[in-house]
């Protein structure tokens, strides 16, 4: 069966996103027991929000008591960069019917990498293995918030410094992506971009740096696709 095949290389490339999503929903859980919010808080958040950084810091924004105007607004800001690279998606995404909605949702920084870096054989249903896919790495951080919640629950645990789970896991992304596209330019875009940014938009550091990065990956194109990148 067609599917089986779908499911299989889906399960296969989505690995290494395991090993990461299950360390950090376990920490998110952890930090949001540390808060003393009631342990079903973690799982309906991992759930129906789904956001990794953003889930991280929505836990901060409870506990500082902000008001919902402004946790819509940084979260607006956190999660703008996806409005900018799920545009190169709608190419893969046109012809996926009834699975679109449930893509556009669970398209994470991570997802976004395995479906941009790895190539599909061409006998693959592109829609089932994109679907499978994103299914395979929410269920890995739900597994991981749940663990995270019975651990958390039953044993005293200092959550200090776990939130870095998330940039080790962007670390091995950006390595991964490196392997793929073989150029040191986007890398170095990126840095300049961000340091850029920090040095002259310190509260929208991301904001800044996304759309430097854009001006400058828009002025270097042809060097940057010549090289394959």
């Amino acid at each position: 069966m067609i599917a089986k095949t779908e499911l299989l290389l889906a399960f296969k490339n989505s690995i290494g996103v395991m090993m990461g999503y299950l360390s950090l929903g376990f920490a998110f859980a952890l930090l949001t027991i540390s808060y003393n919010y009631p342990w079903y808080i973690a799982i309906i958040m991992s759930i129906f929000i789904y956001a990794g950084a953003l889930q991280f810091a929505a836990i901060g924004f409870f506990n500082a008591k902000l008001g919902l105007l402004d946790i819509a607004i940084a979260s607006f800001f956190i999660n703008i960069r996806q409005s900018f690279y799920g545009l190169s998606l709608l190419k893969k995404f046109a012809y996926t019917k009834a699975f679109k909605k449930y893509l556009t949702f669970a398209l994470t920084d991570e997802t976004y990498a395995l479906l941009t870096s790895i190539e599909i054989p061409k006998n693959i249903d592109n829609k089932l293995y994109y679907f499978y896919l994103s299914i395979f790495n929410q269920l890995y951080w739900i597994t991981g918030t749940a663990i995270g919640v019975v651990v958390g629950s039953s044993v005293e645990f200092n959550s200090k410094g776990v939130e870095f789970s998330l940039s080790a896991l962007f670390i091995v992304l950006a390595i991964e992506q490196y392997k793929s596209q073989r150029s040191i330019k986007p890398f170095i875009i990126g840095v300049v971009a961000s340091v850029l940014s920090m040095s002259l938009l310190s509260n929208n550091m991301l904001l800044g740096a996304i759309v430097i990065s854009l001006i400058l990956l828009f002025l270097l194109n042809k060097q940057l696709g010549a090289h394959g990148g």
